[in-house]
């Protein structure tokens, strides 16, 4: 395992501000009434999946890490917090000090989640916990909600490859998260090089239309991208004429030519068209990319035509209509003190409707029927029943502000295949529906 395996880190800025001003004000009033330091568990979940989705993806958990480890407030920082009179002198000696000495538990990267699931379980003292609500909740809001748009485009594509490339539709930063997200969620690579040189996806990448147009034709456009990158390249065939662009192709890098890209018209009828053309040329190898506003809907439309990869941007990064998952980070316990051995109490929001929750410091495990699919996620606060020991969900992440769960990326890929294997077939179905399995309390 080398570093790429586990993200570049070298250089991560603090985390510190990335933080509402009112965690602030809560440690401030806290550190005064001196309750800061009682002994608490907070909870990230969310109350109901996105409209009509079966499952949840959990994704983020490894830059949730790296937040957490990176979580301080510098001199700069401390300074901008005096200037603006945002918090009083204790409480700036407070942060001065702060570093996360807590534990977090949470659900592996890759694993799926339902309705009530503890994704993520951080427990310390009050102050240091309520710190980094904003934090994980930007992180796990935002890459759960591209990876499980990807893991529904993945589902749709059946096996074939798919290609990230939405950096140039949301901001660069987010490109990058978004881009591991998605290789979690089921795509193959992305176009970011950000995002291949932090995180170590593979990258690809060959020309746009406007290679085509600065050279003065079709032809001496794409053999100087032959000449350039080599006969197994991918052409862009549809700036002007498709049937007249794929025969060209052929013409220049033979049958040996890699793939060719459409990236607008009919996708079902021109793949056909450019199928039986690339065949007769003798290209019967060449592969067939298409690209051009896809989301999984139109990648399962297209799933009787011959396409080898489906090239998908706007979509993906916006989290196919929903951008967020809604989880909240929420206080479920707390003792009267810094105690270790004072009682957790669960503590839990009663308001009217939907935004209740439930107290208590929760295990959770899922359920399998007789041929091991699952048919329910149980979540309690008490003893764990013994016939669900081995089928718990939650693993340790961070002990006593260290982190002990570092894992290459391809783990949690893998792991996204697998959880997703195990869920029962509807899951995969595009229809709206409700969660696939339910949430059951004990």
């Amino acid at each position: 395992m080398n570093s790429a395996d586990l993200g570049r880190r070298v250089g991560v800025p603090s985390t510190a501000l990335f933080t509402d001003q009112y965690e602030l004000t809560m440690v401030q009033a806290a550190l005064k009434a001196g309750t800061a330091g009682r002994r608490s568990v907070f909870e990230a979940f969310t109350r109901r999946l996105p409209e009509g989705r079966r499952y949840g993806v959990v994704a983020g958990i490894g830059r949730v890490l790296d937040a957490v480890e990176n979580f301080h407030f510098d001199e700069e920082m401390l300074g901008f917090l005096r200037d603006r009179s945002i918090v009083d002198g204790p409480t700036l000696d407070y942060l001065a000090d702060y570093r996360f000495g807590g534990d977090i538990w949470g659900y592996p990267e890759g694993e799926v989640y339902f309705p009530g699931s503890p994704i993520l379980r951080v427990e310390g003292s009050f102050a240091e916990c309520v710190l980094l609500e904003t934090v994980i909740l930007s992180i796990l809001n935002h890459d759960s909600a591209i990876a499980a748009a990807a893991s529904r485009m993945s589902a749709a594509a059946g096996g074939r490859g798919l290609i990230e490339m939405g950096a140039r539709r949301t901001h660069e930063l987010s490109a990058v998260a978004s881009a591991r997200a998605a290789y979690i969620g089921g795509f193959d690579t992305t176009s970011d090089l950000a995002a291949g040189f932090r995180y170590n996806i593979p990258t690809v990448g060959t020309s746009a239309h406007a290679f085509t147009l600065l050279h003065d034709s079709e032809s001496d456009a794409f053999r100087a991208q032959v000449d350039s990158l080599g006969r197994g390249t991918t052409l862009l065939v549809d700036t002007y004429d498709v049937a007249t662009a794929v025969r060209t192709a052929v013409e220049i890098a033979g049958p040996e030519l890699g793939a060719v890209r459409i990236d607008s018209g009919d996708l079902l009828l021109v793949a056909h068209r450019v199928r039986q053309q690339l065949d007769e040329l003798g290209a019967t190898d060449t592969r067939i990319v298409v690209t051009s506003d896809l989301d999984e809907y139109a990648i399962a439309s297209l799933a009787a035509a011959p396409v080898d990869a489906y090239g998908v941007g706007t979509q993906l990064v916006t989290g196919s209509g929903h951008p967020t998952c809604s989880m909240v980070y929420k206080l479920v316990a707390r003792a009267g003190s810094a105690d270790p051995a004072d009682e957790l109490r669960p503590v839990a929001k009663k308001s009217m409707g939907a935004k209740s929750s439930k107290g208590g410091r929760k295990w959770a495990a899922r359920r399998l029927d007789e041929e091991g699919v699952a048919e329910a996620e149980v979540i309690g606060t008490g003893p764990v029943p013994e016939e669900l020991a081995d089928r718990q969900l939650l693993v340790e992440l961070v002990r006593g502000g260290e982190v002990v769960a570092r894992e290459p990326l391809d783990a949690a890929r893998e792991r996204h295949i697998a959880a997703r294997a195990g869920l029962p077939l509807s899951a995969m179905q595009l229809s709206r529906g409700e969660a696939v399995i339910p949430t059951e309390y004990v």
